[in-house]
């Protein structure tokens, strides 16, 4: 029996819908990390991209939970003096709400080349209105 690989021109890529609104930010991202990657499908390669189009709608109505609104802290260091930043989650979610999705689903596909080419597939919009809708995507509901 000969180990089965998939080949670039094989892949059928589809486009998916998650609505975050309600959700939780940890399953939304760990869906769509899975999505990316092509771990739903029979072919899933790990070395090779098999995984879809996926975008986010309402990533400023995604939950979380306990007191980490206030407590979980995003932070930045440019290099120079005086370059250390840092922001609590609430406040990510006024200033850019996209960013909290993107980072969470950065930090669940590989870190490497193939993880770059992964994460150009995922789309994060604040809001419900995407400009998307030629690709004609299928909605994936969060259990």
């Amino acid at each position: 029996m000969k180990t089965f690989s998939a080949k670039e021109s094989e892949i059928k890529r589809q486009w998916w819908i998650i609505d975050a609104k309600g959700q939780y930010l940890g399953h939304v991202a760990t869906h769509a990390a899975n999505l990316l990657r092509g771990k739903h499908k029979t072919i899933f390669t790990p070395h090779v991209d098999t995984g879809d189009f996926v975008v986010v709608i309402n990533a400023a109505d995604v939950q979380i939970s306990g007191k980490k609104e206030v407590q979980k802290e995003y932070m930045s260091f440019s290099g120079f003096v005086g370059g250390h930043k840092s922001e609590t989650f609430r406040q990510r979610r006024q200033r850019r709400p996209e960013l909290l999705i993107e980072k969470a689903v950065k930090g669940m596909i590989p870190h490497n080349r193939l993880g770059s080419k992964v994460y150009r597939k995922l789309n994060v919009y604040a809001g419900s209105e995407h400009p998307h809708q030629a690709q004609s995507p299928q909605i994936f509901s969060i259990k």
